[in-house]
């Protein structure tokens, strides 16, 4: 008991010091970036001809535009050298806070993203973004970041109907009074909260007047796809995208509300003064009840420790599975830098209203059914769609797979992942809530003969390249390299527009660090997509997941499933595919229904991307970087892939000479790798 009063002290002493240091150290601190984003391929050298381009125009004096003293676009270099820049504040702040901002910023994007070809960093006030492609008049609608306030509204559906009207009149102010600018802001009293709104949109400048009302559309809609994955309806969010961005709070933050002694980035008296102030005020409060919180603390944590000892070989699954999550959450607080963007707590959505969207799990709404469990649609009251997987009591994965999935795609946010949108742990049921991909899997289409005909090759083409984008953000572009480790057709979903999604994440492993590569005793995973090195050793990295996007890669060309093949032609769809390339029969290999839509060259370089991926040395597979970037350049020569891993297991590399190689389908060889 002791021990717990002596620890109970430290911990307040330690809170209080913090506070105060936190408080001081806000005195003196220079504004705070609110977001930023870094190309992850496109670097350039120490000391290159790019580098000495992008400081010349990051540092050099700003020439603005006209009389506009808030924005400033440039170009600095010639081709291949050239860099595209643009400052931006926004429309309201006043030109010696602009100036500060963009100071901060331009020396802050190169701390942030050093030697990247490509970024952007939004503060409260400006942006600043340079790139080595032109942009400032072309739309980029893709969401980068959703700020919010863990504060939420009362009347959620009310206040959305307000907020829409509100922000579609500052949207027709921003692309007809205030075009040149694109800027609009307000603030209102909302008299159904008896709370006034403050709000603003933005576009770049030069984005054109429909452009811009796309973009802001686009931002809204972040808004309610926001409010429908938390179930709530924050006081203040903010949408961030290249293009433009929005914002609203029931607080003031626009300069004309605002008091210069409060702005952000004013180092003035008054602003010393105030904080002065409220730091005494926090000390004389902290002082005055620091014995009564001492005594009530301590007896709350002398009652908790009783509690939990008691109860810790008695928690149900749902106690289990929420420490599970909320330990491997708080451990990898900052994975993917999304502190400011998301809540500390995942979205936990109850049973009833799942049971209430699925019809009690009836038969006629269950979808399909997986090594996790059975899926359902579920329709919610407003109308929306949301796919339900429910863990099965006789499953062979369990609490650490349900665990591995939310840690990881709660984290995840790309377009070619599937969106995760909360979880419900009431009682005995598991269940993992997630948006609704109306087209299924990939699957139903390739290896059905009455879909696979939708698939025309164009078609195909997006889907591959999407697959591939996926795969190279879990390898290479999140904070932690991610190996997904069953990558097959039934697990890549497809939207209403045939956009993949990669879904499925309950055998995903993480790495950090340095790390390339682990092992283990439990293989998992499905047979004729796993790695031979992984199948027969454990040995697992991402060149086992460029293994199994291979496999999928000609199952996708050929429209044949690759353990079909043992049965109908005696051997692997590789070794048919194989033995075809070197015969200089590649093209057979084609789905026949893609007969009256194919690219033939397109068809043979994927074929030729396929085999390379199936390689049996991990070493002579490519990753998945170079992968994409060969998608997309059809200028780009390729090396030779030698013969496939036809079979499970892993021989030691032996010397190739050339009359091991085929020379088929006037393909030379050699690759590059993207900077």
């Amino acid at each position: 008991m002791a021990l717990v009063i002596v620890l109970c002290l430290c911990s307040i002493q330690t809170i209080l010091i913090l506070l105060l240091h936190s408080l001081l150290v806000g005195v003196k601190a220079q504004m705070q970036a609110s977001h930023y984003t870094c190309s992850m391929i496109n670097n350039y050298t120490e000391g290159s001809i790019f580098q000495s381009n992008l400081n010349q125009l990051l540092y050099s004096p700003l020439n603005n535009n006209g009389n506009n003293s808030i924005y400033t676009k440039a170009r600095e270099g010639e081709d291949p050298d050239k860099v595209y820049g643009l400052f931006l504040c926004r429309g309201d702040v006043v030109p010696k806070d602009c100036k500060n901002c963009i100071d901060v910023a331009r020396e802050r994007i190169q701390r942030e993203c050093p030697l990247k070809k490509q970024a952007i960093i939004w503060f409260d006030e400006c942006l600043v973004r340079y790139s080595n492609v032109s942009f400032v008049s072309m739309l980029d609608a893709s969401i980068s970041k959703i700020l919010y306030s863990v504060e939420n509204v009362s009347q959620p559906e009310q206040f959305m109907g307000n907020l829409s009207a509100i922000f579609d009149n500052l949207t027709a102010q921003a692309t007809t009074i205030n075009l040149n600018l694109k800027y609009a802001d307000n603030s209102d009293v909302i008299n159904s909260f008896d709370a006034k709104l403050h709000a603003l949109v933005q576009c770049l400048p030069d984005l054109s007047a429909v452009n811009c009302v796309t973009c802001l559309k686009t931002a809204f809609s972040g808004i309610r796809d926001l409010s429908l994955s938390i179930a709530k309806v924050p006081r203040g969010v903010r949408i961030l995208l290249p293009s433009c961005n929005l914002r609203y709070e029931l607080y003031p933050f626009l300069y004309a509300s605002v008091p210069p002694s409060t702005r952000q980035g004013n180092e003035d008296e008054g602003k010393n003064t105030s904080k002065t102030k409220l730091i005494s005020i926090i000390i004389g409060v902290i002082l005055a009840i620091l014995a009564v919180v001492l005594a009530g603390t301590c007896f709350y944590l002398v009652k908790r420790r009783r509690r939990i000892e008691k109860g810790r070989n008695e928690k149900s699954r749902e106690i289990q599975l929420l420490d599970m999550i909320g330990e491997t959450l708080d451990a990898n607080d900052d994975f993917g830098s999304e502190k400011q963007g998301r809540s500390r707590e995942f979205p936990v959505v109850k049973l009833d209203l799942i049971r209430a969207a699925t019809q009690n799990f009836s038969e006629e709404n269950k979808l399909g059914e997986g090594g996790f469990g059975p899926v359902y649609k579920g329709t919610l009251a407003n109308g929306i769609a949301i796919a339900i997987k429910r863990l099965s009591r006789t499953s062979g994965q369990g609490l650490k797979e349900f665990k591995n999935e939310v840690v990881l795609i709660a984290r995840l946010q790309h377009r070619n992942l599937v969106r995760l949108l909360g979880c419900c742990l009431e009682g005995n049921e598991a269940l993992l809530i997630y948006e609704f991909m109306p087209n299924k899997s990939l699957d139903l289409f390739l290896f059905d003969s009455r879909e696979n005909e939708i698939l025309e090759w164009r078609q195909r083409v997006h889907i591959i390249k999407g697959i591939a984008k996926g795969i190279l953000y879990l390898h290479e572009d999140s904070r932690l390299r991610i190996i997904h480790r069953d990558l097959k057709a039934s697990n890549i979903l497809l939207d209403k527009d045939m956009n993949p999604k990669i879904s499925d994440f309950g055998m995903a492993k993480m790495f950090s660090g340095n790390q390339r590569e682990a092992n283990t005793n439990r293989v998992v995973g499905t047979y004729g997509y796993m790695a031979p090195e992984y199948a027969m050793e454990g040995l697992f990295s991402t060149k086992s997941d460029v293994f199994s996007f291979g496999v999928l890669l000609l199952e996708i060309v050929s429209g044949r499933k690759n353990n079909s093949y043992v049965s109908e032609y005696g051997q692997s769809l590789l070794n048919f595919a194989w033995k075809l390339w070197c015969e200089g029969h590649g093209l057979e290999l084609m789905d026949p229904c893609l007969s009256q839509s194919c690219v033939t060259n397109e068809i043979t370089k994927c074929i030729h991307l396929g085999l390379l991926c199936v390689q049996q040395d991990p070493a002579d597979r490519p990753t998945m970087s170079c992968v994409a970037f060969m998608l997309e350049n059809d200028t780009q020569t390729l090396p030779q892939p030698s013969q496939p891993a036809f079979s499970i297991g892993r021989s030691a590399a032996e010397p190739r000479s050339n009359d091991q190689l085929c020379s088929v389908n006037e393909v030379t060889l050699s690759i590059q790798s993207p900077r």
